[in-house]
C-alpha cells in the first residue's frame, strides 16, 4: 500500500470507529440512567468532553479564547440548543420509551436541519431533499401509528425535541458564522451545555450521586464520558479535516444502525415491525440528505 493511501485508509477506519462509538453510546446512556439522573449524567459527560477538546486545542497551540463579544453569545446559544438540548432531551427520552425508538427519532436530525435551513437561511429545497422530508415524516408516522387511539409515550416527544434542538443549534451556528477554531467552537458549546446541565441538577436533580449502585450504570457512564463524548468528538474533527463531507456522513449514518442493534443486544430492546419500518424510512431519508452535495442558496 502506498504512503499516500495509508492516511486516507486510516481516516476511513476512523469513520467506522466513530459510527461504532456513537452508536454504542445509546445503550451506554440507558445503562448509566439506571442510577444517574439525566442532569447528573449529562453534567459529567459534557464537562469532561469540554475539557478534552480544550486540552487537544491547547496541545496543538490553538487559541482557546473567543475574542468577539457577539461570538461568545452565539456559542452560548448554540451550546444550549446543540449540546444541552440534545443530550438532556435524549436522556429523558430513554426514560420514557425504548432506546431503539429514541435512536431512530433522534436521527431525523439531518431532515430538521434541511427544513430549518430552508426556512431560516433560504437554502434551496431541491426535489431529493423534499422527498427526504416526506420519507422522514412517514418514518415518524410509522412509529406513532401503533399508539393512535391511546397515549403516545412521552419519551418519543422528548426524542423529537432532541432532534429539533440539535438541528436548530446547527443552523444557528451556520447563521451566526462564528469565527474560531472548530475544536474551540465545540469545546465552548460543550461547556455551555455543561453549565445548563449543572443548573438543572442543582434545581431539579436532587442529591447528586457519584458512585453507582449497579455496575452497569458505572460502565455506561464511563463509556459515555470517555468514548462517546471526549474521544468521539476528537475523532469527528479529525475525520472532517481529512475526508470529504459525504464520506464523513457515512459515520453519522452508521450511528442509528449500531445504536438499534446494540440496544437489542445490551439492554434487551425488542423493536416491533413498525419500529423497523420507521427505521428504514428515516435511514433512507437521512441518507438522501447526508450523501447529497449541499444545495446552493
Amino acid at each position: 500500500m502506498s504512503d499516500a493511501g495509508s492516511p486516507n485508509l486510516r481516516a476511513r477506519a476512523m469513520v467506522a470507529a466513530l459510527g461504532v462509538m456513537w452508536g454504542l453510546n445509546w445503550p451506554a446512556a440507558r445503562m448509566a440512567l439506571l442510577d444517574y439522573s439525566p442532569w447528573m449524567f449529562r453534567s459529567i459527560a459534557l464537562w469532561v468532553g469540554a475539557a478534552a477538546l480544550f486540552g487537544v486545542a491547547a496541545a496543538r497551540g490553538r487559541v482557546l479564547w473567543v475574542p468577539r463579544g457577539r461570538d461568545r453569545l452565539h456559542l452560548v446559544v448554540a451550546g444550549l440548543l446543540n449540546l444541552a438540548g440534545f443530550n438532556l432531551f435524549s436522556s429523558f427520552a430513554q426514560l420514557g420509551t425504548t432506546t431503539t425508538r429514541v435512536a431512530i427519532i433522534a436521527y431525523t436530525m439531518p431532515l430538521w436541519v434541511t427544513f430549518l435551513a430552508w426556512l431560516v437561511l433560504g437554502e434551496r429545497l431541491d426535489r431529493v431533499r423534499a422527498v427526504a422530508l416526506g420519507l422522514g415524516a412517514a418514518g415518524i408516522a410509522a412509529l406513532i401509528i401503533p399508539f393512535l387511539g391511546g397515549t403516545i409515550p412521552i419519551g418519543m416527544w422528548f426524542a423529537l425535541g432532541a432532534a429539533v434542538s440539535w438541528a436548530a443549534g446547527t443552523v444557528y451556528v451556520k447563521w451566526a458564522a462564528v469565527s474560531a477554531d472548530p475544536f474551540v467552537i465545540a469545546g465552548w458549546q460543550l461547556a455551555a451545555g455543561g453549565v445548563a446541565a449543572v443548573a438543572g441538577l442543582l434545581l431539579f436533580g436532587g442529591t447528586p450521586r457519584l458512585l453507582p449502585e449497579h455496575w452497569q450504570a458505572g460502565v455506561g457512564l464511563f463509556y459515555n464520558v470517555v468514548f462517546g463524548t471526549a474521544l468521539a468528538y476528537y475523532v469527528w474533527f479529525e475525520v472532517v479535516a481529512r475526508l470529504p463531507a459525504a464520506t464523513a456522513a457515512l459515520g453519522v449514518l452508521m450511528v442509528p444502525v449500531v445504536g438499534v442493534s446494540s440496544a437489542m443486544l445490551l439492554v434487551g430492546d425488542r423493536p416491533t415491525p413498525m419500529d423497523f419500518v420507521g427505521f428504514a424510512l428515516v435511514m433512507t431519508a437521512a441518507g438522501c440528505v447526508l450523501l447529497r452535495p449541499a444545495p446552493k442558496v
